[in-house]
């Protein structure tokens, strides 16, 4: 039986560049890698592709290949090129022998470059050169699988179940460890049990996380708006805040404008990569009341005349 053109088997042209062949011969072998496909001519298909990727990947081997066909990357000299071409040294045949050139016959040859001492001592089976390892085939891609988490869980880590469905069709059920301070797009290695997954047996697990009522977040920090009246703000005192770790107080200094942040240290989410956690920032905004009785009124007239102060007084205007 012919054997196949090296080309046509890894799907390339006879002009590919050897990133084109590298990238073809991965996605064959991904193809046809007899632990990924089960067909029953996968394993001879990849060890054909195999084979071609050797041959055209050398480009000693692929410029004899060129020229000889498949005899050329076995030693072109040893039965003679394809094709009926004569080669000639010096213009004459040597009697009762097919002309050659010696030039020609090893410029393609695993010993050209190679000087005479070097060439007699390799034929003897002394200084051959070191054969390049054989081509293994490349790994699968990790499989990807999305997981949506609460803003809590994505914070503080959390363990979720996951289905994964493995090539036979059926599914298995495993225990995902989420660590903490995930943020949304965060990938989550995990190695699965053996042909969950293709021959690496990793999965990616891709976090989205849901938004919260109140918190949010930035890098390790997390941010709250914290409503406060206008005696608040002005007398200050201590105010319960919610964290991520529970119920806190928190001191409110006295003539606390709107927009100020104050900063709880520590409370913020950990980082996945140091351990270490960002912050928590409690925005203050300042809450008016929507209807003012005439005594208030009276009141707030009092303040400003014993409290008097400009509100404008540091604005760029």
């Amino acid at each position: 039986m012919a054997q196949r053109d090296y080309y046509d088997i890894l799907g390339v042209g006879r002009s590919a560049s050897a990133e084109e062949i590298k990238a073809a011969y991965r996605k064959v072998a991904r193809k046809y890698h007899p632990d990924v496909n089960k067909a029953a001519d996968a394993s001879e298909k990849f060890k054909e592709a195999t084979a071609a990727y050797e041959v055209l990947s050398d480009p000693q081997k692929r410029q004899a290949y060129d020229r000889f066909g498949h005899a050329g990357p076995a030693g072109a000299g040893a039965g003679g090129p394809q094709g009926g071409r004569a080669y000639t040294w010096g213009g004459q045949a040597p009697q009762g022998g097919m002309p050659f050139d010696f030039e020609d016959l090893f410029s393609s040859s695993p010993f050209s470059g190679m000087s005479l001492k070097e060439l007699l001592a390799a034929l003897r089976g002394r200084g051959r050169r070191r054969r390049r390892p054989e081509p293994t085939a490349a790994p699968p891609p990790a499989a990807e699988a999305p997981a949506t988490l609460d803003f809590l869980q994505a914070v503080k880590g959390c363990t979720v179940p996951f289905q994964l469905r493995l090539p036979d069709g059926s599914t298995r059920n495993i225990d995902v460890k989420i660590p903490p301070g995930v943020r949304e797009g965060s990938r989550v290695r995990v190695r699965a049990p053996a042909g969950a997954a293709g021959e690496t047996g990793d999965v990616h697990i891709v976090v989205h996380v849901r938004g919260h009522p109140y918190f949010r977040r930035e890098n390790s920090d997390i941010y709250l708006d914290l409503p406060v009246s206008v005696a608040e703000a002005a007398a200050g005192g201590a105010v319960t805040v919610p964290t991520v770790d529970g119920p806190a107080n928190l001191k409110l200094p006295p003539g606390t404008s709107g927009g100020t942040r104050l900063r709880m240290r520590g409370k913020g989410a950990a980082d996945p990569k140091t351990g270490r956690r960002g912050d928590q920032y409690v925005v203050i905004r300042i809450v008016l009341p929507r209807e003012v009785s005439e005594k208030g009124r009276e009141l707030l007239g009092e303040f400003m005349r014993t409290d008097p102060y400009d509100p404008r007084e540091k604005v760029p205007w």
